[in-house]
């Protein structure tokens, strides 16, 4: 009797330890955002939202976002269907190297991505040469959101494919089906969640980014200053509301990305049943 007691207690005391860390990292600074960015009332909260340099930083966000997802969207959808239904000599390092922005700090991929187009790059010489100017301007930030979102999509359709396996396609090859047939209307109807899922992954993560983008943007607001790096130059201003107000409208997304998360691991999991 004693010892069930004893288990009883055990799930009481893992969830209370559970709640309480993410209420310290998580809910407390979630409220405490939510809270300073309506301190001073509504009014004050949209009037932070329209100044000119948040307008232009929530713009250029949407823009990279809106530019890099596409990319890394089809870039992710040859990738993982040239990794799932191929096998070739050096498979494995080909995944190792799509996997390299998990492993790499973004600081560091920025500084990468400097030393290969900045003036004194690899290709600054030719870049400077043809007045194409990468470091300090939009190309720069989208390469380096590119570089840390490219592996969300091909991780989450490599498992779908190999999952489903080419039993239908090879049946529909058979009916006489090309190979264009075959994608969008066999292929991409059994993946289109875990694709959807990847697409939120990538936006939420490229709307979010902040180190990579830190280092190749300059940081100069109204030009090159995305929204994260609008909140922290911001509050460095002692202009915390407004860094707040931005930081809200981060958090706002970032709730959506979670809601839709939930809404397709639902009907996937629903199909998976079916």
């Amino acid at each position: 009797m004693t010892q069930n007691k004893q288990r009883n207690w055990v799930p009481v005391i893992l969830i209370g330890i559970t709640i309480s860390y993410l209420g310290l990292i998580l809910y407390i600074p979630a409220i405490n955002v939510f809270y300073q960015a309506f301190k001073s009332g509504i009014g004050a909260f949209v009037s932070n939202l329209t100044h000119y340099e948040f307008l232009h930083a929530a713009w250029l966000t949407l823009v990279i976002a809106l530019i890099t997802v596409p990319i890394n969207t089809v870039f992710g959808l040859c990738a993982a269907w040239g990794i799932a239904r191929h096998n070739f000599p050096g498979r494995a390092l080909v995944l190792s190297i799509i996997d390299l922005p998990f492993s790499i700090s973004p600081v560091v991929a920025g500084l990468m991505i400097v030393l290969l187009y900045g003036r004194q790059g690899w290709f600054g010489s030719w870049l400077e040469s043809n007045n194409i100017t990468v470091i300090f301007a939009l190309p720069g930030m989208i390469i380096a959101t590119a570089f840390v979102t490219m592996p969300f999509v091909v991780r989450e359709v490599i498992p779908v494919l190999e999952e489903t396996g080419k039993d239908e396609e090879e049946a529909a090859k058979t009916l006489g089906a090309n190979e264009w047939q075959i994608f969008w209307r066999v292929t991409l109807p059994n993946i289109r969640w875990g694709l959807l899922y990847g697409v939120i992954l990538t936006n939420a993560r490229s709307m979010g980014e902040f180190g990579a983008v830190s280092v190749v943007s300059g940081n100069i607001g109204g030009l090159t200053q995305s929204l994260p790096l609008y909140v922290e130059d911001a509050y460095k201003q002692y202009q915390t509301e407004s860094a707040y107000s931005a930081a809200l409208l981060l958090a706002l997304l970032a709730v959506v990305t979670l809601i839709l998360k939930g809404i397709l691991e639902r009907k996937t999991h629903i199909n998976d049943v079916d």
